[in-house]
């Protein structure tokens, strides 16, 4: 934290912060002084900062570009709930308040204004832009410009026009998860003049990371969920089927759970969206496809009950955890099956010429780097730091399960890959891993005894060991590449050189597991709750969302968890106290100061 200097009574005005984050000041002074900039901040870090407090500096309209109409209203929402002019122009809106915001606009009543890539470049638009003399673009989400990032929309390769249109400009691009070769291709393609280059630290220390192999998949995520209940957590899957028998799963379990998919009626889409912002829905489970486009701040778990295709999506899907810059965890279930899902869905995408040699190549080797990440047993804080670009100095982040030991090396690792393999050769290397796993524990099934493998030697060798466990253990050997999987549609289990390697003892095997008794307190969860009342913050919590409810607006644009923490831990009585509370700026005070006040006073000490 730096203290803002020559913004400290606009941040104290609008947004009741007294600091900047780090490289927040030299962003915004890019913006004041009209040079052009990259800035590339984590999650978190406060890059909406970046764009929001240049234009009420210098007394301008800058226009933000943004993918997400959702992500774009709640912008809008807290900032004029901030007492700050801002507005969108989007297809959700209507013919008249289109007119009247784009009438605001040239009138120079606006500071900032919203639209989507496809609308700035409409004709239409760059005229009114141009008769507004508008001297700043923000490019929200730039990696989206790039076909070597996460999230590549070839909407967001038109935007190079803005240099052209509109030469005078300062371009501005801010994205969150860019590696260096992105952050190249961004500057290229905007064609950015001496621009300055702001890379903050990726790491981000209020994250624990939890990579777990998957055992029992709908108990390890219900394990998850309930460790934050009555708070809020995404669950990611891979597809719309996985999203809903999960989502239905959690709801027979007590748990408040919804799905939400790009197959669900907008409506409904929209319904479960807006019960999640107003925190009347705590769990959502949805496709790891499809962007949600929330910006709740007090998102305290994000459970991937599937592994992601890329580091960069991991990146932006836990991304979602902790943005208000408190504790959250971060759960992946990690199984070599949803990796091959991924590669089936690749190659079959590349079959039907949907894609390029060149992307379908880039999109195996990002698969490949996230199957790495999952199944190296290191610091996953230093894993990510490392991917992006940066080093990570510390020895043990203390917020992942490798450091806090919550996996460990299975004894005889090498014995039992030795036990799989023979079982394997034994039946003839012509079964999937179902069947290989159901001879290793014995199992009594018909086809087991109508194929005569109850007579082998390998039959219950491993009954000691649980089936799911077996079953994890063989697709670890998969990863490690001493056995192999064939493909198609009845994978089989089959035998390579390394594997042999293996049964003569030439090679050692690493397999890991959950350590009992895995999950260790963090310091970080404990830390931030010190001298809370939280019977006073959960009351706090009921009155932020009456508030919300009466504005029509998120729960968390009204006041995130952060200064409801400090509200609870330093019990304000007076106005003046309350505004010398981070985040209650001169308009949150007048609305609401009142209110928050008697709140507290009612609550028992």
């Amino acid at each position: 934290m730096k203290n803002a200097g020559p913004f400290d009574a606009v941040l104290r005005r609008y947004w009741g912060f007294s600091e900047l984050r780090p490289l927040q000041a030299e962003a915004i002074r890019a913006g004041i002084e009209g040079r052009d900039s990259l800035v590339v901040l984590p999650t978190g870090g406060g890059k909406s900062l970046c764009y929001q407090v240049p234009p009420v500096v210098a007394g301008r309209t800058d226009v933000v570009v943004s993918p997400l109409i959702s992500l774009m209203k709640d912008q809008v929402d807290a900032l004029r709930t901030s007492g700050y002019p801002a507005a969108a122009v989007h297809s959700n809106i209507d013919a008249a308040e289109r007119r009247r915001v784009e009438a605001a606009f040239a009138k120079g009543e606006l500071r900032l204004l919203f639209v989507a890539p496809e609308r700035l470049v409409s004709p239409g638009f760059l005229e009114l832009a141009q008769r507004t003399g508008v001297s700043a673009f923000a490019i929200d989400e730039a990696h989206c410009i790039s076909q070597w990032g996460h999230d590549f929309r070839p909407e967001y390769r038109q935007l190079a026009l803005l240099r052209r249109q509109f030469p005078r400009a300062s371009l501005h691009a801010f994205t969150a998860t860019a590696t260096p070769r992105v952050r190249e291709d961004i500057l290229a393609q905007l064609e950015l003049r001496e621009p300055e280059v702001l890379v903050g630290v990726f790491d981000r220390p209020n994250l624990v990371y939890r990579v777990l192999p998957q055992l029992d998949l709908r108990a390890q995520v219900l394990e998850a969920v309930q460790r934050h209940a009555g708070e809020a957590v995404i669950v990611y899957c891979l597809a719309r089927k996985d999203t809903e028998a999960m989502a239905g799963y959690l709801a027979s379990q007590q748990v408040a759970a919804a799905a939400y998919h790009a197959g669900l009626e907008a409506d409904e889409r929209r319904r479960v969206q807006d019960a999640f912002a107003a925190e009347r829905l705590e769990v959502v489970v949805a496709t790891v496809a499809f962007g949600m486009g929330i910006d709740r701040s007090n998102v305290r778990c994000v459970v991937h009950a599937t592994v992601p295709k890329s580091i960069e999506h991991y990146q932006q899907e836990t991304g979602r955890a902790g943005r208000d810059g408190l504790e959250a965890e971060c759960v992946l279930f990690y199984s070599a099956a949803d990796v091959i899902r991924w590669r089936s869905l690749i190659a079959r995408t590349a079959a039907e010429g949907e894609s390029q040699d060149e992307q379908i190549a880039g999109q195996e080797s990002l698969l490949r780097r996230m199957q790495a990440f999952c199944t190296a047993p290191r610091c996953r804080h230093a894993a990510l730091s490392e991917y992006f670009g940066q080093s990570y100095e510390r020895t043990d982040c203390g917020a992942c399960d490798v450091c806090l030991h919550e996996v460990e090396g299975m004894e005889d690792a090498t014995v039992i890959a030795q036990k799989v393999h023979s079982c394997v050769a034994r039946t003839g290397e012509r079964f999937g891993i179902g069947h290989i796993v159901d001879v290793l524990t014995g199992a009594d099934s018909e086809r087991v005894r109508e194929l005569g493998h109850g007579q082998q030697s390998t039959y219950g060798i491993l009954r000691t060991i649980p089936k799911r466990e077996i079953t994890a253990i063989a697709y670890q050997l998969v990863d490690h590449g001493v056995l192999e999987r064939t493909e198609g549609d009845r994978p089989v289990l089959r035998l390579n050189e390394r594997s042999w390697q293996v049964m003569r003892g030439e090679l050692e095997v690493r397999l890991l597991r959950v350590a009992p008794k895995a999950r260790r307190a963090v310091a970080a969860e404990q830390d931030s709750w010190d001298g809370v009342d939280r019977a006073l913050f959960e009351r706090l919590r009921e009155l932020r969302r009456e508030l919300a409810a009466e504005r029509a607006v998120p729960a968390y644009v009204v006041l995130d968890d952060r200064t409801l923490r400090a509200l609870a831990r330093h019990r304000p009585t007076t106005l003046a106290a309350l505004r010398t509370v981070r985040g209650i700026g001169e308009k949150r005070a007048a609305d609401w100061g009142e209110r928050l006040i008697a709140t507290i006073a009612a609550h028992p000490a």
